[in-house]
């Protein structure tokens, strides 16, 4: 095949938007369908590579998988290495321990189902992730182990005319079930080869069914695929359900581009798009960990300039230097095939990853006391694992059911409940908070708490209703509305600014008002104090490399919250049996506590608080004026 200028332009076109969004959303809200355009890309040239080679009688696997090898590892194994480097240097064992997992599974080319299993693309989380674009390469790289070796066995059994139309029917098969699973099963459907194949496919059938064209029509194609890619990269956006059947817009803008085969354009073909084509693979390569360290240590909007620039030139000396260096391909024996050097390199950098992951971010970099160590042991949110009833399907829970979600109590458990609390997963971090409390005063309660499950009378959820969350969440509140009548106090908690901004903070006030009419004690739980980034990050560092740490210097989203806790406050004073526990009787004034001469934050990662920010909290509202008013509900 001769080389395509057009397709080395669009190349340009995809990392563009792909940089662009990843640095800053608004400038690109759509530029992650660049990763689609780049699929497509690479279908169409690895169809004509398998079929020119079946169709000559001299296709090998094994070459086609060191050409790919070749391709792709080098450059990966040097970003890896490099970032394991810096970590040693810069990471806390908690970040350094995460790193070298998602080196070992980026190496692996299985990325994309951790990523999968982990969360969420779009999730606040995601910036922490050096490697998390790397899914799209585990993607690509499980499509060409699977796909020569259908197409070779294919050719044993049918015609190659046959073999085309399979791909062009596969494809659409592959389309309809995307679309599908993206509305069912939306975070696998993000990550996963199966609803990702069909666009590779596409580019297969490009390459398969070439369309011949007079000039004007060339043009024509190419400018309505190009179209089609821009409209998708600024009228899409991360709110979309994604792949999904929008996937086609810019999938099949790439496919006509592809199709147009127009060599001389000015769009494609100009000096720029031909430059940053060719480094396409490196830029992308190196811009995300770029994104993530401006992230991971707060720098100014400044940096994210900076950043693009840098970007650029790494994927150009990476290019240069790394991706252009001639690795031997053509090997006669199979015991040959040993030498192939990018086998070695993923071997030594997924080695040197899993090293890392299992020695626990080789903690033994540094020297800390062991005061500091049990600190560290119970920053973490409180869960069934570690002793408490937070139900967290994140936390790799199976079963749904009232059972599994109901049957769990906490306090001193020796005497009976009369007390329940619900909510998601607010409530849940404060678990330990009661614990304490229940235990002082010979008390215990049962806890029914599930991921996003505000306390409703509904089925309108604050999460992905696709998550199993969701179904463990009816069933709570199916309980809570049978059996709420059953107790003498209930204790509500929740993420109050995510209830207010999707509108179901009235169906919380509902079964306030419901509670309140049977005679339940009430007791609402202020939301603590809303940052806009993890504030650990920043305190472990602290701990780890003996910095300064000031919890203002993170950034506040705190807004909602407090117009959410102030509606909550001004709701319980239109009861007599409804009381609302204020931030002030949970919490210091600085969002802080102090263990000897660490200022230790209440926060985990922005939002909920820690098992040692929970108790600290309980020691805090003992000392409160309130405590003993409030207590005598539950003796």
């Amino acid at each position: 095949m001769q080389f395509r200028k057009d397709i080395n332009g669009l190349r340009a076109i995809a990392v563009i938007a792909v940089v662009l969004f990843h640095f800053n959303a608004s400038w690109m809200p759509g530029g992650f369908a660049g990763v689609d355009v780049f699929f497509v890309i690479s279908g169409f040239l690895m169809t004509g590579i398998i079929f020119r080679g079946i169709e000559q009688e001299n296709f090998s696997i094994l070459k086609f998988y060191v050409a790919r090898a070749n391709r792709i590892i080098p450059a990966l194994a040097v970003l890896c290495l490099a970032l394991l480097v810096f970590g040693w240097f810069y990471l806390t064992p908690l970040d350094y321990k995460v790193l070298g997992k998602h080196v070992g599974s980026s190496m692996g080319f299985l990325s994309n189902i951790i990523y999968w299993r982990e969360s969420g693309y779009f999730d606040a989380a995601s910036h922490e992730k050096w490697l998390l674009h790397t899914w799209s390469l585990s993607a690509e790289w499980q499509f060409y182990i699977i796909y020569p070796l259908v197409l070779v066995a294919m050719r044993k059994f049918i015609s190659l005319k046959a073999m085309k139309a399979t791909v062009l029917v596969g494809t659409v098969l592959g389309f309809i079930f995307c679309v599908i699973a993206t509305y069912k099963w939306p975070n696998p459907a993000y990550y996963l080869l199966p609803t990702r194949a069909w666009e590779m496919m596409i580019g297969g059938v490009a390459y398969l069914y070439p369309l011949k064209l007079a000039e004007n029509r060339k043009k024509v194609f190419e400018w309505v695929g190009l179209a089609l890619i821009i409209l998708s990269y600024i009228f899409i956006s991360k709110e979309n359900l994604w792949p999904g059947y929008l996937a086609l817009i810019p999938v099949f803008g790439a496919f006509l581009i592809i199709q147009a085969q127009r060599n001389d354009s000015i769009v494609t073909g100009n000096i720029v798009f031909q430059s940053l084509g060719k480094w396409s693979y490196s830029i992308y390569l190196w811009h995300w960990p770029i994104v993530v360290g401006i992230y991971y240590y707060s720098l100014n909007g400044l940096f994210i300039y900076t950043g693009v620039l840098l970007s650029l030139l790494l994927g150009f000396i990476s290019n240069k230097y790394i991706e252009s260096i001639g690795l031997e391909n053509n090997f006669k024996s199979l015991m040959q095939y040993f030498k192939c050097k990018p086998i070695y390199m993923t071997l030594f950098v997924g080695l040197l990853g899993s090293y890392t992951f299992l020695s626990q971010g080789v903690d033994g970099r540094f020297e800390i006391d062991n005061e500091k160590k049990l600190l560290i042991s119970e920053i973490k949110m409180p869960l069934r694992t570690n002793g408490y009833c937070f139900y967290s399907f994140n936390d790799g829970q199976e079963e749904i059911s009232e059972d599994a979600g109901s049957d769990c109590y906490l306090g001193d458990i020796s005497n009976k409940s009369s007390t329940l609390l619900f909510g998601d997963s607010y409530a849940g971090h404060n678990e330990p908070f009661f614990d304490e409390i229940f235990k002082r005063n010979n008390k215990s309660f049962q806890s029914i708490v599930t991921n996003w499950c505000i306390a409703s009378f509904t089925d309108n959820f604050t999460g992905p209703k696709t998550h199993n969350a969701y179904k463990q969440c009816l069933i709570n509140r199916s309980y809570l509305k049978k059996n709420l009548k059953n107790y003498k106090n209930v204790i509500f908690a929740g993420s109050w600014d995510s209830a207010l901004s999707k509108n179901q903070l009235d169906d919380f006030k509902l079964v306030v008002d419901e509670a309140s009419n049977m005679g339940v004690n009430v007791f609402i739980m202020a939301a603590p104090h809303r940052y806009e980034n993890s504030i650990m990050k920043k305190f472990y560092r602290s701990i780890y490399f003996n910095s300064d740490f000031d919890i203002n210097e993170v950034s506040d989203k705190d807004h909602k919250m407090k117009i959410a806790n102030s509606q909550l406050k001004d709701l319980s004073k239109k009861y007599e049996n409804v009381h609302f526990i204020d931030r002030k009787e949970l919490f210091n004034a600085t969002n802080t506590f102090r263990i000897n001469k660490l200022e230790v934050p209440y926060s985990l990662d922005g939002g909920h608080i820690s098992i040692i920010g929970s108790k600290y909290s309980a020691l805090h509202f003992m000392n409160s004026e309130n405590y003993v008013n409030t207590m005598k509900y539950f003796n």
